[in-house]
């Protein structure tokens, strides 16, 4: 199975549209070492020639012209794609927003959650995706599923399960406890090929939004061939420091990377063939080649995402 980063940054992008600290000018005066990167997104295929995308990012339309895999088959039909399915793991615009780029009347798959779905069929807006053309599937909460798309199965079966989060931004209920957050609000998802049967099996855990480290989490990371988990801040409290914004990571659905209850602490002894983090934001000092926050991940076993990441599983 391959596996492909589209989008390694967290909403808005790196740098962000609107952001001038330090290492958004940086990376806008091109600084060596510094990549840019756009929003939260990969792709997964069996063949090489199916794939799906998970997260329909807002640069999705950059991502496919970034990656031939994903674009038309030049010998093809006057209108075709490689992109068979795409899979939500929660409602953020982050992750929604790109399904409004492929609304030209191709036929795909798209898989989510209920709760993601009902969000989706509230707003009349998605229905450009005709339903009679793009047909919408449920992923079980605790499920497994095998993918498929207008032409029948990928190869691949992805099993979803709740893990801590946030309702997404534009849902929140201030009266509400969490925010009106429930169970499906945000999910992770198991990537396996088909013909994957019981331990030793390759497996990719997909984990763009996380609050924190559960029980069942760990157990489901341990001996996983890859994962790709939220690095989206290093301190809770970055955005502040840098003047940005006053929000902290726990308050946006995200655990930070470092301090006693940060990923790279929670995660040190589980298992796992490799680990890297993506969804990370613009304010976030990894993305800084030779940081003290680059190098103590990267001691730590961290691979540090980026678009065009390729992973073979």
């Amino acid at each position: 199975m391959k596996a492909r980063v589209l989008g390694s940054a967290a909403g808005g992008g790196f740098p962000q549209w609107n952001c001038n600290a330090a290492l958004s000018r940086a990376v806008r005066q091109g600084r060596p070492g510094l990549l840019a990167r756009t929003q939260s997104s990969i792709a997964t295929s069996a063949d090489g020639k199916s794939w799906a995308v998970f997260n329909a990012s807002p640069d999705i339309r950059s991502q496919i012209a970034a990656n031939t895999v994903l674009q038309p088959d030049p010998d093809g039909e006057p209108r075709q794609t490689p992109i068979a399915a795409v899979v939500l793991t929660n409602a953020d615009v982050d992750h929604i927003a790109g399904l409004l780029s492929l609304r030209e009347r191709q036929p795909f798959t798209l898989y989510a959650t209920a709760r993601v779905l009902e969000t989706l069929e509230a707003n009349s807006i998605f229905r450009v995706l005709d339903p009679a053309i793009v047909v919408r599937r449920e992923l079980p909460l605790g499920g497994t599923t095998e993918l498929a798309g207008p032409d029948g199965l990928l190869g691949m079966k992805v099993e979803t399960f709740p893990v801590p989060g946030k309702i997404a931004l534009f849902l929140e209920d201030t009266g509400k406890k969490g925010f009106g957050s429930e169970s499906g609000d945000t999910i992770g998802v198991a990537i396996r090929p088909s013909a994957t049967n019981g331990a030793g099996g390759k497996t990719l855990l997909y984990v763009p939004g996380c609050a924190r480290i559960s029980d069942d989490l760990s157990q489901r990371i341990r001996d996983a061939s890859c994962l790709m988990f939220d690095g989206t801040v290093f301190e809770d409290d970055e955005m502040r420091l840098a003047g940005v914004g006053e929000k902290t990571g726990a308050r946006m659905g995200h655990m930070s990377i470092s301090g006693a209850s940060g990923s790279l602490n929670a995660l040190r002894g589980v298992a796992v063939g490799r680990r890297i983090y993506v969804h990370i934001n613009t304010t976030n000092p990894i993305l800084e080649p030779g940081s003290a926050a680059e190098c103590a991940v990267r001691q730590a076993g961290w691979e540090i995402g980026y678009d065009g990441m390729e992973i073979e599983l």
